[in-house]
C-alpha cells in the first residue's frame, strides 16, 4: 500500500511538472494576440476621410486579432477638446487617440503620452516585419518624434511618442483640358508656376490662375508657409532669431500675392474650402494645398471637373519642401490597455493595413503603398503623391507652444498685405519684432 502511494505520488509530481513544462512551452509559443483576445479598446479619431476609410477596415483587426475596438470619432477641434480633459484623469477612457502635430507638442510636453521605445523593445509586441523605414520619413519626423534637434524634431536627444496615420502633404493639381488646349507645361520651378498663375486668366478670361488660401488668420499663414520653405526661408534659426523677414520672406509673401491678384473673383477670402471649390467648380486652373483634397475631384456631386485633373509634386524653389500635415496616433499614459493598444497601432500602420485603408479611399502612410500596383490601379494618383511626399519638411513650420500666437499675428498681417496691399518688408518686419517678444516671454533666450 505504501509503495503503491508512493509511485502515485511520483507520478504526480511527474505529471504536475509535465503539466507546468507544458503550460509553460504555450505560453512562450503564443500568438501574440492571444493574451489579449476579448479586450475592448476605446479609441478616439476625428471625422476626416481618412478616419472614415479606417472604420471600413477595423472589423478586420477584431477578425484577426480577437480584440473589441470602440470608435468615438468626432469633429477636430471637438475632439481636441475632449482630450484635453482626457488625459488629465488619473485613469482615462481612451486606450488609443489621433492627434495633430501641434497636439503633440503639448501632449509631450504635459508629459500625457506613451514613450513607445518599451514596446517597440518587446519581442512578444513588436512585429519583426513592420518595416519602420518604410514609414514616410517627414512624417515620422513631423508627427511621431519629440524631444531632438528644436524639441520637436529627430536628434540624438529624441524619442518617438507617436506613429503617422493619415499622412498628407501639399500637392499641385491642374486642369489637364486647359494645358492641353493652350500648350502648356506642369510647372516645376516657382518661376514657371507664378508665370502661369498670371497667363492663364489672359488665355481663359474669367478663370482664375491658381485657387489658394488667403483669409485672415491661419489661412493666410498656410498659404504662406506652403511657398516659405521651398522659397529656402524660416521662421527661426537655430537660435530662436525671428528671420520670418528675410529675403525668403519678402520672396514668400510677393509669392502669395502674386498667385491671389491672379486668382479667380473672391480669391483674397478664399478659405481652403473655398479655393478648392474654385477648382472643382471650373473657376481655376490649378490648385496647390493638401493631398487631401484629391478624393473629391471625381466626386460628380462635388466637382464638375470629373475626369479633366492632373496631379503634380509642389514646384521647387530653392529647394523640395512640400509640407507635413494630417494625423498621428498615440497612446495615453493614463490609458488602460497600453499593450493591446500598441497591437493596434502597430497594425494599422502596417503594410496590411496601410493598403486595405489607402483602397477604401485613405492617405497612406507607406511608401510601399504609394507604389503598389493595385492601389494605383484604382488611384492613379497615388504614385505622384507617393514621390511628392519623400520632399514634405518637417520643419516647414515651428512646431513650439508659443506657435499659435505668433502664428495668428502672421495671418492678419498677410491678409492686410493681400487685400490693402501694406508693404511687405515693413509687415514681415513687425511681425519678427513682436515675434521677437512673445519667444522673450516664453523664455526662449534664457540660455543666450
Amino acid at each position: 500500500m505504501s509503495m503503491i502511494l508512493k509511485i502515485a505520488k511520483s507520478t504526480l509530481v511527474v505529471v504536475g511538472a509535465l503539466g507546468l513544462a507544458t503550460g509553460a512551452f504555450n505560453a512562450a509559443h503564443a500568438g501574440p494576440y492571444d493574451a489579449y483576445k476579448g479586450t475592448r479598446l476605446v479609441v478616439n479619431f476625428p471625422a476626416h476621410p481618412h478616419y472614415n476609410a479606417v472604420m471600413k477596415v477595423l472589423p478586420e483587426f477584431t477578425k484577426e486579432t480577437g480584440i473589441e475596438v470602440e470608435v468615438d470619432q468626432l469633429q477636430y477641434m471637438k475632439m481636441r477638446e475632449k482630450q484635453t480633459l482626457e488625459l488629465t484623469k488619473r485613469k482615462g477612457d481612451y486606450d488609443l487617440l489621433a492627434y495633430v502635430v501641434f497636439s503633440k507638442a503639448d501632449y509631450v510636453y504635459a508629459d500625457q503620452l506613451e514613450n513607445l521605445a518599451r514596446y517597440f523593445m518587446n519581442p512578444r509586441l513588436s512585429n519583426p516585419a513592420y518595416d519602420a523605414p518604410d514609414l514616410i520619413e517627414g512624417y515620422v519626423a513631423n508627427i511621431g518624434i519629440a524631444g531632438g534637434h528644436k524639441g520637436y524634431l529627430p536628434g540624438p536627444t529624441g524619442s518617438m511618442f507617436g506613429l503617422p496615420f493619415g499622412s498628407e502633404t501639399s500637392i499641385l493639381g491642374y486642369r489637364k483640358d486647359i494645358f492641353e488646349k493652350h500648350n502648356l507645361s506642369v510647372p516645376k520651378t516657382y518661376d514657371e508656376l507664378l508665370e502661369l498663375a498670371c497667363k492663364i486668366p489672359q488665355l481663359e478670361p474669367g478663370m482664375g490662375g491658381l485657387a489658394s488660401r488667403a483669409a485672415s488668420g491661419h489661412h493666410a499663414s498656410h498659404a504662406f508657409l506652403l511657398h516659405l520653405s521651398p522659397l529656402g526661408g524660416r521662421i527661426f534659426d537655430d537660435a530662436w532669431n525671428p528671420i520670418v523677414n528675410n529675403a525668403a520672406g519678402v520672396q514668400a509673401a510677393e509669392a502669395l500675392k502674386t498667385i491671389v491678384d491672379c486668382g479667380a473673383e473672391g480669391s483674397r477670402a478664399f478659405d481652403f474650402a473655398e479655393a478648392g471649390a474654385s477648382f472643382l467648380q471650373g473657376r481655376s486652373a490649378m490648385f496647390l494645398d493638401s493631398t487631401v483634397f484629391a478624393g473629391q475631384v471625381n466626386d460628380p456631386s462635388k466637382s464638375k471637373v470629373v475626369g479633366k485633373i492632373g496631379w503634380a509634386p509642389h514646384p521647387m524653389g530653392v529647394r523640395k519642401g512640400s509640407q507635413t500635415g494630417g494625423f498621428g496616433i498615440a497612446i495615453p499614459k493614463n490609458a488602460q490597455n497600453k499593450e493591446a493598444a500598441f497591437l493596434l497601432m502597430q497594425w494599422l500602420t502596417s503594410k496590411k493595413a496601410d493598403k486595405l485603408i489607402a483602397l477604401q479611399g485613405g492617405n497612406p502612410s507607406r511608401y510601399s503603398t504609394h507604389s503598389d500596383a493595385e492601389v494605383n490601379a484604382k488611384f492613379p494618383h497615388m504614385k505622384t503623391f507617393g514621390e511628392a511626399l519623400k520632399d514634405a519638411d518637417p520643419d516647414w513650420r515651428p512646431i513650439i507652444p508659443v506657435w499659435g500666437k505668433i502664428n495668428a499675428d502672421l495671418g492678419t498681417t498677410l491678409s492686410k498685405i493681400l487685400t490693402e496691399d501694406a508693404d511687405i518688408q515693413s509687415s514681415l518686419d513687425g511681425v519678427a519684432e513682436r515675434a521677437k517678444q512673445i519667444m522673450q516671454d516664453a523664455g526662449y533666450y534664457t540660455w543666450n
